[in-house]
């Protein structure tokens, strides 16, 4: 079982939600919906999705208010998804920092490739490997799989947010602090504890041995780092 990307979708009419929740599922992506920029912002903090699809001409607030806000979430992607068609509203969304700007009406052909686009940028924006061998396990971060001995392993979100961190740096230190910014961007009281039950649980999913973990290693005090094999196989 994949370990699917979270996409929220943040529109006012129902048909359109309705439209892009279906080809969303049909794509094999988990998706959740809002209808305004109240239930957008409390989805995002609960559900901490990777992608944001975004309308602008919301009920509530304006769109282009909620970009820099979603920004402030560490790897969070926004795609604007608007009836505005004007320059200077596509350039107003990018600059304050969304990933991409669709126009309505749109084809959900076109709208999936911009999905695909958008996180395989997420991906290989820190210029590492999407694609990662140690031992019997393997990490493809564009397809969000993960194998031991050739099986499927299911991460739960959380635990696949730290993976996917450590993956892109692999054999650099990711402190605490990072991976706990990720994994838990609006919590003010960050917890290590928390974060060590995410990497047992990874270590008894990817281990040969969790007692003596050779892939996810203690950096003690400050953080974790994957460990390759000299001889570990990347592509690119």
């Amino acid at each position: 079982m994949k370990n699917r990307p979270k996409v929220l979708v943040v529109d006012d009419e129902p048909q359109i939600r309705r439209l892009i929740l279906a080809a969303l599922g049909r794509a094999d992506y988990l998706a959740i919906e809002a209808q305004n920029a109240r239930e957008a912002m409390a989805m995002l903090r609960d559900q901490q999705p990777e992608v944001v699809l975004l309308d602008l001409g919301l009920p509530d607030r304006d769109g282009l208010e909620l970009v820099p806000l979603i920004k402030q979430n560490p790897g969070v992607t926004v795609i604007v998804v608007s009836a505005r068609d004007a320059t200077d509203e596509k350039v107003a969304a990018l600059d304050l920092g969304a990933d991409d700007y669709l126009t309505k009406p749109f084809d959900t052909d076109e709208l999936l490739a911009r999905l695909r686009v958008a996180l395989r940028n997420r991906v290989t924006r820190t210029g590492g490997s999407p694609l990662l061998t140690a031992g019997d396990v393997s990490i493809d971060l564009l397809d969000r799989l993960i194998t031991r001995n050739g099986d499927e392993v299911h991460l739960t979100p959380k635990e696949f947010a730290i993976l996917e961190q450590l993956a892109a740096m692999p054999g650099r230190v990711i402190t605490h602090k990072q991976m706990m910014s990720a994994v838990w961007p609006r919590q003010t009281e960050q917890r290590v504890e928390y974060l060590r039950v995410l990497i047992r649980s990874l270590r008894q999913k990817l281990e040969a041995d969790p007692q003596n973990p050779q892939l996810i290693c203690n950096e003690p005090g400050i953080g974790y780092r994957l460990r390759l094999p000299a001889a570990a196989n990347t592509n690119h």
